[in-house]
């Protein structure tokens, strides 16, 4: 027979098993819980700034009155963003991803010059259209945003302006074409035709496209059978 004391021993084995294994698992859903609260925090803080970024813009958007619209301290907003651009790049991303953005790649199908800008631009358009709101804020407290962010919004526009360019003869691209396509791909350009003087996207692409036309066949760009249309 098994003597008592063995029995104890044994009882008390599984016991501690059994409470280190509840321990385990404590500690497992506390890091859980933990983790989903910090992540809640750190959204909370992007949708409080893409909020104030889009409605007063980013040079009147200050930790305080992040940390206030999203319920926490400006201490909090330092833990989950230590700066500026760290917190712009996050909401940033963020916005970027609630968008249908410009598909340059599907532009550089068409290989008739005409055809691509047409293509291009009305797909800009189309992006500065449904983002107005933010982009108007965007990029009228330009000095107020970040360096790098700068860098990458100019960066973006002449990768732009490059895949538009493609199509035309390396003879033709003259300052002249290159300036038509940058200002055509600028958001205020889009903004100064259709938000102020209330013209279609449709329309907004058809001037600058002629525009581009005419530009490109006064090098000889364009080939004589779009001279004659």
């Amino acid at each position: 027979m098994v003597s008592t004391e063995i029995v104890q021993r044994r009882r008390i084995s599984v016991n501690t098993l059994t409470e280190h294994h509840r321990s385990s698992k404590n500690r497992r859903y506390e890091m859980s819980k933990r983790t989903e609260q910090i992540s809640g925090t750190h959204q909370r803080i992007v949708d409080a700034a893409v909020t104030l970024h889009g409605s007063i813009g980013p040079a009147r958007t200050t930790i305080a009155g992040i940390a206030e619209k999203a319920g926490v301290t400006r201490l909090t907003v330092y833990r989950h963003f230590p700066d500026d651009e760290a917190l712009f790049s996050a909401c940033s991303s963020h916005w970027l991803s609630q968008q249908q953005l410009p598909d340059p790649t599907a532009w550089s199908g068409q290989a008739d010059a005409l055809e691509r800008v047409t293509v291009g631009l009305s797909d800009l358009y189309r992006f500065y259209r449904d983002g107005e709101a933010m982009l108007t804020r965007i990029y009228a407290d330009w000095n107020a945003l970040p360096e790098a962010h700068r860098g990458d919004l100019e960066s973006r526009n002449a990768f732009f302006r490059d895949v538009l360019l493609e199509p035309f003869p390396e003879s033709s691209r003259s300052g002249r074409l290159l300036a038509t396509l940058s200002h055509a791909v600028s958001f205020w350009t889009w903004r100064s035709l259709c938000h102020d003087n209330g013209l279609s996207n449709h329309d907004a692409v058809e001037i600058m496209s002629k525009l581009i036309t005419t530009t490109a066949e006064a090098r000889g760009a364009v080939g004589t059978s779009r001279q004659q249309v």
